[in-house]
């Protein structure tokens, strides 16, 4: 059987996704009730943080230790990628140790590359140009709040980044308009905008971009390995904060997302965070959720 890998959103069909996400409903359901389910006991996730995260580590660790099998943490310091080693040869010898990889990296291609030298499944849990298991906990988030998101409007408030990236594929899978606000000079990929042009629109202020619409998301304006353009990022993004104003102005079911970690009183006001329309802490717990779905799909055949 051909291995399956989750390097974007586009690797899975939208059926497939939209499975996923209900089995990630049913698998809260399932840990929630206290009930013991372990589908990959004496499985072994490797772990490969070249960036540092809570949610993507406690998440993929909690999942694997829920499902009874062990995940293991291998910063850069922990290997030979870090070194030098050439991302075929590790990929080599740790896939044929461990029974899936997850990957939190710099460079989309060091994740591409690996896949393609992996025996086992290879998980993308971050990259500069894409992040697509956040993606799966937003969608779960929206279905568990607000119902199914086809057909829906959805606004992406910020810098045209992976997150952006991620949402762009999101709305082709799962059927949504996307509606984009951001500077000129921070747009998201041209191709990627152009290929779904059909459904993704990319306007100059937020408040054009919220109209008509059921889902703000917004993330950090300067993201890790941005941290010296702060300053820079600061005056760009002025006016592109996502407050409880800005919400009132979009369709009145609106909740508000954030990939989390937020800087309130930045990308995000301080009152809008804590709002009842804000579901951030329940899109964080998801990833666990949803990642479990993904894990069982990738390695239950």
């Amino acid at each position: 059987m051909t291995t399956r890998h989750f390097l974007t959103l586009l690797d899975l069909t939208p059926d497939e996704l939209n499975k996923l996400i209900h089995r990630a409903v049913e698998l809260k359901q399932i840990r929630n009730s206290g009930e013991i389910y372990e589908p990959l006991k004496n499985q072994v996730l490797a772990m490969i943080f070249e960036k540092s995260s809570t949610r993507t580590r406690v998440s993929f660790e909690a999942g694997m230790a829920q499902f009874g099998g062990h995940a293991l943490f291998l910063s850069s310091r922990d290997t030979q990628l870090g070194r030098g080693e050439p991302i075929e040869d590790s990929a080599k010898v740790i896939s044929s140790m461990c029974d899936a990889v997850m990957i939190r990296t710099f460079e989309h291609e060091t994740v591409t590359s690996f896949a393609a030298n992996s025996k086992v499944p290879v998980i993308n849990a971050l990259t500069d140009d894409y992040h697509p298991c956040q993606l799966l906990a937003d969608m779960q988030t929206f279905l568990e709040h607000r119902g199914d998101i086809k057909g829906k409007t959805v606004s992406w408030i910020g810098d045209g980044n992976n997150m952006c990236h991620s949402y762009i594929n999101a709305a082709r899978q799962f059927d949504f308009k996307l509606q984009i606000a951001c500077p000129e000079g921070f747009d998201p990929d041209p191709e990627l905008v152009a290929t779904n042009s059909d459904r993704v629109t990319i306007f100059r202020t937020p408040e054009e971009a919220v109209q008509g619409s059921h889902l703000i998301v917004t993330d950090v304006w300067a993201s890790m390995g941005q941290e010296e353009e702060q300053k820079e990022r600061e005056q760009a993004f002025a006016g592109y904060q996502v407050t409880t104003e800005l919400l009132d102005q979009a369709d009145e079911s609106a909740i508000f997302m954030h990939c989390l970690p937020a800087h309130r009183g930045e990308e995000v006001s301080a009152e809008m965070m804590d709002d009842p329309r804000s579901v951030v802490f329940d899109e964080a717990e998801n990833r666990l959720h949803a990642q479990k779905a993904l894990l069982e799909f990738l390695l239950i055949k």
